[in-house]
Formats: C-alpha cells, sequence, structure tokens
C-alpha cells in the first residue's frame, strides 16, 4: 500500500472509513414478515478490513455504457451540456462555475466530492450540438487525466422523442491510494451520475416516452 505522509493521508483514510461505516448499516421496512409491533429491522453488514483495501496495480478506471432512453437528441443534450447547474443536479458535484464560454466550447471549473474524495479541477468542454459533451480535465492535482463523453444518436425510428445515448468515463489518479479507495466506490458513483441526467431530464421535459433499456456496459480497470 502507497506510504501515508502527514495529515493529508490520514484525513482520507478517516474519510473513507467514516463514509464505509455508513454504508455498512442498512434500515429497510418489511411488514409483510414483521409483527404489528416490531416493523423495522436493522442489519449491520461487516465491513472490509480498515487497511484491507483491493490491491491495485493500475489507476486506470474506464467505463463505457449504451442506453436506450425516451428523450430526444436535443433534450438530453440540453441536461448534459447544463454545466453551469450540476451542482443543482449531480450527485458528487459540490460546485461548478462556468468561467469561459463559446459556441462550441466552454471551461468549468468543478469541485467533487465522494468518498474518499473532495477536490477541485478545471473541465474544457467541447460541444457540438445536439450529438456531444466531451470534458476534459485540464488542471487539477487528482487526476493525470480524466475524460468524460457523452454522444447522442437517433433513436426508434419513427420516434423523434427517443434517443441513444454513448456514455464514457476515463480516468487515471494520481496517486495510487485514492484508486485504491475510489476503486470501491466507482461502480456507485457512475450508475447514480447516468441516473441524475435522466432525472433531471424528466423533472424538465415530463415522462419519458419510452422505457430506458440499457444497450451495453463495460467496466475496465483493476
Amino acid at each position: 500500500m502507497a506510504t501515508l505522509k502527514g495529515a493529508s493521508g490520514w484525513r482520507i483514510l478517516n474519510s473513507y472509513y467514516n463514509e464505509a461505516r455508513s454504508f455498512a448499516t442498512i434500515r429497510f421496512t418489511k411488514p409483510e414478515y414483521e409483527s404489528p409491533v416490531i416493523q423495522h429491522c436493522l442489519i449491520t453488514v461487516p465491513i472490509r478490513g480498515f487497511f484491507n483495501l483491493p490491491k491495485i496495480t493500475d489507476k486506470k478506471k474506464e467505463y463505457v455504457g449504451k442506453k436506450l432512453v425516451g428523450y430526444s437528441m436535443e433534450q438530453m443534450y440540453a441536461v448534459v451540456s447544463d454545466v453551469e447547474n450540476y451542482k443543482q443536479f449531480v450527485p458528487f458535484c459540490k460546485k461548478s462555475t462556468v468561467w469561459a464560454r463559446g459556441p462550441q466550447h466552454m471551461k468549468a471549473d468543478l469541485v467533487i466530492g465522494f468518498p474518499p474524495i473532495h477536490e477541485s479541477y478545471t473541465s474544457r468542454i467541447t460541444l457540438r450540438k445536439p450529438s456531444l459533451v466531451r470534458a476534459v480535465c485540464t488542471e487539477g492535482k487528482l487526476f493525470n487525466h480524466l475524460l468524460t463523453e457523452w454522444r447522442f444518436s437517433p433513436g426508434l425510428k419513427g420516434n423523434v422523442h427517443s434517443c441513444i445515448i454513448d456514455f464514457s468515463v476515463s480516468f487515471e489518479f494520481r496517486s495510487l491510494l485514492h484508486s485504491q479507495l475510489a476503486h470501491v466506490f466507482f461502480n456507485e458513483v457512475v450508475r447514480q451520475m447516468e441516473e441524475a441526467f435522466l432525472h433531471e431530464a424528466t423533472s424538465r421535459f415530463g415522462k419519458p416516452s419510452v422505457r430506458t433499456q440499457r444497450l451495453r456496459v463495460v467496466s475496465l480497470g483493476s
């Protein structure tokens, strides 16, 4: 495991431990199984040992997904390209400020916070309405590289209120320790991110014209 130096290393591990502990406790209600008096059951799931993090030699991680959704290309493009409001609806995005803008590009400062990370970086966004939103991290201490890409193409034949989304994210942390810790949460972070944009589309444009269908998903990286 990477050697921890100074207070920052312990802050990262402490953040991971606290988040993992909160994830380990689940409350749920099962009225069909419980008596009228006892409706709630508390389950505590044993968590992975504090220092037993997964052994990861590759700091790269990549996800590729393809979905059919019940919104038009223009509608999904409008949601994904609304970087300035990411802080309002994207999970783990604590701040999003666009400070340069052109017809086919923008630059934005973002702050992300998910276990065990809370960092800021600058992103350069390429726009091709209504088919592409591509964001590349250009400045920041957290990543060697970070690339997020959304591609929109026509959906069902005869249904203009549908489209196919090709979504991919690829990143490499500078720190092996960050990679080890974030590895635990990566799939959940990506899942929540994808769902957040669809929920925002529903909030803006109403119910989808067709049910979302996952066409492909690939998660790469140790």
